[in-house]
């Protein structure tokens, strides 16, 4: 299930689509891909820019119909890592690009520090982007985020870039959630039990499915980690 919020549109500049999860497991990638082959069916130029490493099969095969532009390959500490290919995208230049997991942090290297800054960057080129993210990520969330959790974020996005998308919240019973978390859906089968007694606790899941919820809804405490 998903609820939307729309912003104005800026003149000049990409419409930025975030689907926006309660927890890892929700289906934000699933509905932002089947939103992407959607707008593709109906002749909208739509491309893939970035997938994140962790993507369910099933998931990614509703990618596997759609153009992809080729990562950035970065080497680091003697590996190479595969990064959205920022110019790749701009030079392409889409109706709407792909670009899973907001939050994440670029490998040192690259223009960007962060892949929010990357997504700007192709916003300003007047391309759309659709991604993805989870409400704990909301930079004025963490210190909410740990009460309720105990984990502390240390990838974050600014409240603005919130403020300035489209949002759209996909949500899952907690207790669905829960589901998959033990069937091995969410999390490695040796991670499961540590999730459960951690992160993927119901009253953890409640509080963060209240807080993307409002985050729809406009709630004017919500940028400022209020608790009512």
């Amino acid at each position: 299930m998903a609820t939307e919020v729309t912003r104005p549109v800026t003149a000049g500049r990409g419409v930025h689509r975030v689907f926006l999860g309660y927890a890892p497991g929700v289906g934000k990638t699933f509905e932002m891909l089947v939103e992407s082959r959607l707008r593709a069916a109906r002749g909208e130029d739509v491309v893939v820019g970035a997938l994140g490493a962790h993507v369910r099969p099933d998931t990614k095969a509703l990618a596997a119909g759609l153009e992809h532009v080729a990562p950035q390959l970065v080497a680091y500490h003697g590996s190479e890592f595969a990064e959205l290919d920022t110019d790749a995208v701009i030079d392409r230049h889409p109706t709407w690009v792909v670009v899973d997991e907001l939050a994440h942090t670029n490998v040192p290297g690259g223009r960007q520090e962060k892949r929010w800054q990357s997504v700007d960057e192709i916003l300003r080129a007047g391309i759309g982007v659709l991604s993805t993210m989870n409400v704990q990520h909301i930079e004025s969330l963490k210190d909410y985020v740990y009460q309720v959790s105990g984990v502390r974020v240390a990838e974050t996005v600014p409240d603005e870039v919130i403020q300035a998308a489209d949002i759209v919240v996909v949500d899952a019973d907690p207790d669905e959630l829960l589901a998959r978390v033990r069937r091995g859906s969410v999390v490695p089968p040796d991670e499961i039990g540590q999730a459960l007694t951690h992160f993927f606790r119901k009253p953890t899941l409640v509080a963060l499915r209240e807080r993307a919820l409002a985050v729809c809804a406009g709630h004017p405490d919500i940028f400022a980690g209020g608790t009512d």
